[in-house]
């Protein structure tokens, strides 16, 4: 942070990026960040304070291959409000740093909180923090955060979930919704307003907006009961409820839901259902090693068979043959 005396922070942020941290979630953060601290815009940390540190320090490159130079990781992080860890591709590194999970853990025990913004909810998650907490994790890594912490609570319907101690973000775009979050608790909703005039933003979403949907977005106008639908049954691939369920989660009668999917997607709430589970399916298939059967699985069929008669109807091909086709040998 700069020579600003502390006590005259309103809010107090630490940024610690993973290799191959996600560029937009940590610069739309921190622009809002800086958009908030000083009223002439020009960056002064006089209101907020923030810190840019990684384990080692010095040069860490984002996903997109820029570079970012940091402070070496604070042993004590005292002093802050928040400690962010701002994750990226790098997710799927099942050792984790002991000091970084030491710094999480003290921040934790000191009271101090913690965000996890994009899948640097990862690193919370193998500090131990899930019992009793629900995770915002973006449906892009959904199955990996699965697969690893089988016991969390997991929500994507909405764009960060916010359990007091500890704050998780999906990341993108909804990494300025969550600055502006802390911005309006701390600093007042004023300046939360400045930020977005500076930043042409015409609202702040709450964290109950839903995370975009991830195979097919519905078409524009679509009514906001079925887009609920939808992303209910997003989050319930593997488990599929019958559509009884889904209408008492969208707090309407089976018979108007079963209409308005009629009406908005000219299709039953079944075969919406289906649509999705195969495309999640076809998904999973042009990338990864999950086998056939790992991935029927996934998607809620009942056996391989099931999903292969099933995809075979869709598109025309078994899944073998899609995979083969969709390799990155097989377009050479």
């Amino acid at each position: 942070m700069t020579k600003t005396p502390e006590n005259s922070l309103e809010l107090r942020i630490a940024f610690v990026l993973q290799d191959k941290f996600t560029l937009a979630a940590f610069s739309g953060f921190i622009d809002a960040l800086r958009l908030a601290a000083d009223d002439a815009a020009k960056s002064r940390q006089i209101r907020v304070g923030w810190s840019v540190y990684s384990l080692k320090g010095g040069q860490v490159h984002a996903s997109c291959g820029l570079s970012v130079t940091t402070l070496p990781a604070p042993r004590d992080p005292t002093g802050y409000d928040y400690i962010a860890i701002c994750g990226g591709n790098s997710f799927d590194d099942d050792t984790p740093s002991p000091q970084l999970l030491h710094l999480i853990r003290s921040a934790h025990n000191l009271g101090i909180g913690l965000l996890g913004v994009c899948t640097g909810s990862f690193a919370l998650a193998r500090a131990g923090l899930i019992d009793a907490r629900r995770y915002c994790i973006h449906w892009n890594v959904l199955e990996a955060f699965k697969s690893r912490f089988p016991r969390a609570q997991i929500s994507m319907d909405r764009i960060f979930v916010d359990e007091g101690d500890v704050i998780t973000c999906a990341g993108s775009t909804a990494a300025i919704d969550l600055a502006l979050y802390l911005i309006v608790r701390h600093c007042g909703s004023e300046r939360a307003r400045q930020v977005m005039r500076h930043m042409m933003l015409t609202s702040m979403r709450p964290a109950s907006v839903p995370q975009a949907h991830f195979f097919q977005l519905p078409p524009d106008g679509t009514d906001s009961r079925v887009r609920k639908a939808l992303h209910f049954m997003e989050q319930q691939l593997d488990q599929p409820p019958n559509s009884l369920a889904i209408a008492r989660y969208c707090a309407i009668s089976h018979r108007q839901l079963e209409r308005l999917f009629r009406t908005n997607l000219n299709q039953t709430i079944g075969q919406a259902f289906r649509s999705m589970r195969l495309n999640y399916g076809r998904y999973l298939l042009s990338g990864g090693s999950l086998s056939v059967m790992e991935i029927a699985n996934i998607t809620g069929f009942a056996d391989t068979a099931h999903f292969s008669r099933e995809f075979r109807k869709a598109f025309g091909q078994t899944p073998s043959t899609f995979r083969a086709s969709s390799s990155p040998s097989s377009a050479a």
